[in-house]
């Protein structure tokens, strides 16, 4: 649910519900009922975050946005309870200094949700059309942030590790690979791309598996599987259509029984026209 993006205001919303329950239907005071709806909020959020991981960039943000709602209502409730105290020798419904810190924190709300929106959905196109610089016909500017790529041979030792013994095992195997497409790609077009694989003597590497995926940098929802077909002892191709011009990163993956042969690479493709 924390993935969603309606799922933070539907959140506040009904933090704010249970609040006006509280304050309202029991003796608690305001900080009191501030305190028992920010405890109820974080468990849900991190119970919902353990049946569904969103991320701990994500689990934070809930958690620093239900917090400081909880907090908002207990200085709001606070101030009100401190006027009804005073009577009428305070006619002030609210001090400046609180006054303050929630338009800040509103402010703040906002500007985040601005900014969460725009990465999800990129800017609108008029403000894109206004801010944004003027790009060629055959080229479209992606205002929309579609998360990390990351590559994670670092990221536990044992995988690292893992890694490096391919490494050597490719190096002592000598497989010998030439890859490329039989015409110049363009965007949106089906072009077709060969995979030509030989052992150290020069045989044929036959019945082998071999496919990957080009990956768009900018923007990993592109990223393109594909699977080759072999069509004669050690000669594999496919048919494959990349949406955008620009360059794309390939990983090529061979595999024969146990064996793996991964290659990294990069590749150029043209505007096509029909890329947008």
């Amino acid at each position: 649910m924390l993935q969603s993006l309606l799922a933070l205001p539907l959140g506040v919303g009904v933090e704010v519900l249970v609040f006006l329950a509280l304050y309202r239907l029991t003796p608690m005071n305001g900080r009191q009922a501030a305190v028992i709806v920010a405890m109820l909020a974080i468990t849900a959020v991190f119970i919902d975050s353990l049946l569904d991981w969103p991320g701990a960039d994500v689990l934070a943000m809930y958690v620093a946005v239900l917090l400081v709602s909880a907090y908002l209502l207990g200085i709001i409730s606070s101030a009100r309870e401190q006027r009804q105290r005073a009577g009428a020798k305070d006619q002030r419904w609210f001090h400046w200094g609180p006054a303050i810190i929630v338009i800040f924190f509103v402010a703040l709300f906002a500007l985040d949700g601005v900014l969460v929106v725009i990465s999800k959905q990129g800017l609108p196109q008029p403000v894109a059309d206004r801010l944004l610089p003027k790009q060629h016909k055959s080229e479209t500017v992606n205002s929309v942030f579609p998360g990390v790529v990351a590559r994670d041979f670092q990221k536990k030792e044992s995988l690292y590790n893992a890694y490096l013994e391919q490494v050597k095992q490719q190096q002592a195997r000598g497989w010998q690979v030439s890859k490329g497409w039989l015409e110049k790609p363009l965007a949106g077009r089906p072009e077709v791309f060969q995979v030509r694989v030989t052992e150290r003597d020069g045989a044929a590497v036959a019945f082998a598996t071999v496919g990957g995926v080009f990956q768009r940098p900018s923007d990993s929802r592109l990223d393109q599987s594909f699977e080759l077909v072999e069509i004669e002892p050690g000669l594999y191709r496919g048919e494959l259509v990349l949406p955008d011009p620009g360059m794309w990163q390939l990983v090529l993956q061979i595999r024969r029984g146990d064996q793996l042969h991964e290659i990294h690479a990069e590749t150029s493709v043209g505007a096509g026209e029909s890329a947008p």
